[in-house]
């Protein structure tokens, strides 16, 4: 029988197979900011995991897969004293980043969750460096993580530009799954042509039905996907790593390829060459735990609150100018189910600003949403589209996820016309947003740790001019909670 190592490499890669694997193992990152922005984006991720292990909803999923089933000396998850083999690390530190809907955000014509990567990242930088260190071998470092943080947040990004993978009904987060995929078989220490091994096999899983985030399925499945396609993507490399065949034409082969059979004959793309643009313009979720189309929306509710708040009884109708894909993710009327059904509503979120003066996740738990008032002033509501809203969404230069709330009462008045174009989050807003950011990530350290220690991971993050250069096992311990 031959070789099938051999026989793979008589077809070269698919090219953007090649490029993906190209740009992880050999293009460096010049820019700063880049860099400064990834070391936010670290403590925004691990600010929103921190919060969502307080849900029981969240820390049911967590764990070792098998009761007992954990690794003495394996990859640790922030915030827990869990020990566990780097798949189901990359699991647990994937789904409690993404499970409050509160983490970073890319938009375009796919949308995503570029810090999803960071469960596979972390675990297997973690593991890695324990596995290194046990055999005399020097640790990865901090500077390792922040590099393959980038790199990710490139790779899912640029893909996300012009491939949608929501028009033929696939989740974006198959794009975490090749992202992952990628920047794991390099902090593993695999080759070029292994990672192209490993990349192929990313796209020929597949990718899930996005029917988990739209009625009448919606769930808490949408909170672990993430976690699942990074755990996919650390245990792809690791068969890899352990010499097992890549696909070259997976994307491109007839019939059978990816484009074909996902993509309905559409050749995948990259909109841009790849370097460090989606880091340096991610979207930061800081003030409101909601999905990132209606942040503008709650923020024009929340100036309206004060002129709206004594007139409950009086509304007539409430509008709400939005763009494109907001109508087509996040526009929800009738019965909303669960938080994660009401977490993907731009009306609900919309509604609670109104009445509550504020959006918080447990805004979207059972007890506040029995709240006859919401739904009420949900039915009054009208969501419509600006074409102009939709194309500056689309624009390069301005990437602007616009909306405007405007409340009419029954007496004939109105209040103003509020509108939002750049969410706080924006890099448009960053001076605006970055001290908001550190004070998400304090508040989440003190909820969820002692003092002190708290304090310590704080100073760590914030003050510590050598944390690049902090051995990665090092700087995991000091996040277990016992």
């Amino acid at each position: 029988m031959a070789d099938l190592r051999t026989t793979e490499m008589r077809s070269p890669y698919d090219a953007l197979i090649q490029e993906l694997a190209r740009y992880t193992v050999h293009e460096p990152i010049t820019s700063d900011l880049a860099w400064k922005t990834a070391h936010w984006a670290l403590m925004d991720a691990l600010a929103s995991g921190l919060l969502a292990l307080s849900f029981p909803e969240c820390t049911k999923m967590m764990g070792p897969l098998v009761p007992g089933a954990v690794l003495p000396s394996g990859a640790r998850v922030p915030g827990t004293s869990y020990e566990l083999d780097p798949v189901q690390a990359a699991f647990n530190i994937g789904t409690m980043i993404r499970w409050l809907d509160f983490n970073d955000t890319w938009l375009a014509q796919e949308w995503g969750h570029p810090s999803d990567n960071l469960g596979a990242i972390l675990s297997v930088a973690d593991y890695e460096s324990r596995r290194r260190r046990s055999v005399g071998a020097s640790p990865l470092t901090m500077k390792d993580v922040l590099e393959a943080q980038i790199k990710a947040y490139e790779i899912q990004g640029v893909l996300a530009l012009e491939n949608s993978l929501n028009r033929v009904g696939i989740d974006h987060v198959h794009f975490v799954k090749v992202a992952s995929t990628a920047v794991s078989g390099k902090l593993f220490g695999l080759s070029e042509e292994e990672i192209r091994a490993a990349l192929s096999n990313a796209w020929i899983d597949g990718a899930a039905l996005r029917t988990y985030r739209h009625f009448p399925n919606t769930g808490s499945r949408k909170s672990w996907a993430a976690g699942d396609a990074t755990s996919r993507a650390v245990r792809l490399a690791l068969w890899v790593k352990s010499g097992e065949m890549g696909y070259p034409t997976a994307l491109s082969t007839p019939t059978w390829g990816f484009e074909d059979v996902v993509m309905k004959g559409k050749k995948l793309t990259l909109a841009r060459p790849l370097g460090s643009y989606v880091m340096e313009n991610v979207l930061f979720k800081i003030s409101y735990p909601a999905e990132f189309h209606g942040q503008t929306a709650v923020e024009a509710a929340l100036r309206l609150y004060p002129e709206v708040k004594g007139r409950l009884e009086a509304i007539e109708k409430v509008v709400i100018t939005t763009h494109e894909s907001a109508i087509r993710i996040i526009t929800k009327s009738g019965p909303l189910h669960n938080p994660a059904d009401r977490d993907h509503s731009i009306q609900y979120m919309t509604a609670v600003a109104l009445l509550y003066g504020e959006l918080s996740s447990e805004h979207y738990e059972d007890k506040v949403a029995a709240d006859p008032r919401i739904d009420a002033l949900r039915e009054k509501m009208e969501v419509v589209e600006d074409p102009t809203y939709s194309r500056d969404y689309l624009d390069p230069d301005k990437r602007s996820i616009a909306n405007a709330v405007q409340v009419f009462f029954k007496d004939g008045t109105s209040t103003e016309k509020v509108e939002v174009h750049f969410p706080i989050g924006h890099r448009r807003r960053r001076e605006e947003g970055v001290p908001l950011l550190l004070e998400k990530f304090k508040d989440a350290l003190f909820e969820r740790f002692p003092a002190k220690q708290a304090e310590r991971l704080y100073r760590l993050m914030t003050e510590d001019d050598h944390l690049l250069e902090m051995p990665v096992d090092l700087w995991m311990n000091e996040w277990v909670r016992p």
